[in-house]
């Protein structure tokens, strides 16, 4: 027979053992569940395990006891940072009031199922076009400030450092240290790339880790870092310097460096090679343009040993002799053509002059004019009184028509 307990109220409330045994029995009928995640917390005490496992994704975290009894028979190696599976039991503590899991097993999450789950995110990501290679962004060429993530007083820390200022001196870092493994590196690795990438003096960023085991790369594999890298305006230089298992971060970075020290030789160009270049850049410029100067020299020196330079009055002295020859033959040319020209004015003048009337007048013959100035030509134009003008060898004289006089015949 089950016996009911009522309600409380302020006037009648439950004693905090009622309230207890409730909550305990609420928790009992829960049973046990096998459940996944990371061993954030793993201390030993008087031979038992108080730890903490965290979801490998949400924000969640659950505290777990493991007996010394159970724990001889799990695994040794098994420490914080690890995923598992465990089979677990909710156990509520009347008398301390707090919630525990009972660990009955827990093993490693298998490296098979690890890998699964990594490739599915990286098909997803690349079905996204997130590690596209049009993407990328190419670095520059002389960084003055660069953001560097790494794990305080690492040795990826200390290599980046030495080789980038063993490589340009004046090469400044802008560092923000972060957990490079557990459950706080994937909050500050985002932190900190998100800081960096705000930040407009930081011209590139690497995130430099000294390479580890999968399980402990697999922060760099993580969706939101992943995701929160492709998001990055600046460019992004993955060293996590891990050849076998490559994280995601490698693939959505617009560089990735085999190790720190190569991340920092990469990045960074070296002051002895580029000084070298320009040595050799300046050569060949200054060959070429002694080589340019000395092939117009020459062309100079052939223009000026050319005649026309070497005596300015060479083309006139060299032309002078048949111009004179041409002035000469000119001034015969015309001579001949004048005196040919004279002949002719002579000849014509010549038909002219036996072709004109002063020719017929000086022979004795006198033109008569009627005073319409008409030349008279037969008798009846010039009736008895008329008067006439005549004209005659050496002037004009004036007369008057008489009668006309009788006709003579020509007897033969």
């Amino acid at each position: 027979m089950t016996i009911v307990t009522p309600p409380p109220t302020a006037d009648a409330p439950w004693p905090v053992a009622l309230l207890s045994a409730k909550i305990k029995g609420w928790i009992d009928k829960l049973g046990s569940a096998w459940v996944e995640g990371e061993i954030t917390q793993w201390g030993i005490s008087g031979g038992n395990v108080y730890g903490k496992l965290k979801d490998l994704e949400a924000d969640a975290t659950i505290s777990f006891t493991i007996w010394s009894s159970v724990k001889a028979k799990l695994p040794d190696d098994l420490k914080q940072g690890d995923r598992v599976v465990a089979l677990v039991k909710p156990n509520y503590w009347v008398k301390g009031g707090t919630l525990t899991m009972q660990v009955f097993e827990m093993r490693h999450i298998g490296l098979g199922d690890l890998l699964e789950r990594l490739e599915r995110l990286r098909q997803t990501l690349t079905a996204e076009g997130l590690f596209n290679a049009d993407r990328k962004r190419p670095l520059p060429f002389l960084p003055h400030n660069i953001g560097l993530i790494t794990g305080r007083d690492s040795d990826a820390e200390k290599d980046v450092l030495r080789n980038a200022q063993l490589r340009w001196p004046a090469v400044r870092f802008t560092i923000r240290y972060a957990a490079v493994q557990g459950d706080r590196a994937v909050s500050e690795v985002i932190s900190a790339l998100r800081s960096l990438d705000a930040d407009p003096d930081v011209d590139v960023i690497i995130v430099a880790r000294g390479g580890g085991d999968f399980q402990n790369l697999l922060v760099f594999s993580d969706e939101n870092l992943v995701r929160t890298a492709a998001a990055c305006v600046t460019p992004l230089v993955s060293a996590i310097g891990h050849e076998a298992d490559r994280p995601l971060l490698d693939d959505v970075a617009d560089l990735r460096a085999s190790t720190p020290t190569d991340a920092a030789k990469r990045v960074v160009p070296d002051v002895a090679e580029e000084i070298a270049r320009v040595r050799q850049a300046r050569a060949r410029i200054g060959s070429r343009v002694t080589s340019l100067i000395n092939t117009e020299i020459d062309r100079l020196e052939q223009l000026r040993t050319r005649p026309v330079l070497a005596n300015s009055t060479w083309l006139v002295d060299s032309r002078a002799e048949e111009l004179s020859r041409y002035v000469s033959r000119g001034s015969e040319l015309l001579d001949l053509m004048l005196d040919r020209a004279r002949a002719r004015v002579g000849e014509l003048a010549g038909h002219l002059r036996a072709l004109s009337p002063q020719r017929t007048l000086d022979r004795g013959y006198a033109i008569a004019q009627l005073p319409s100035g008409l030349a008279l030509r037969a008798v009846r134009d010039a009736p008895s009184g008329t008067p006439l003008l005549l004209t005659v060898a050496d002037g004009k004289l004036s007369a008057t028509a008489g009668p006309p006089a009788a006709s003579v015949s020509d007897d033969r």
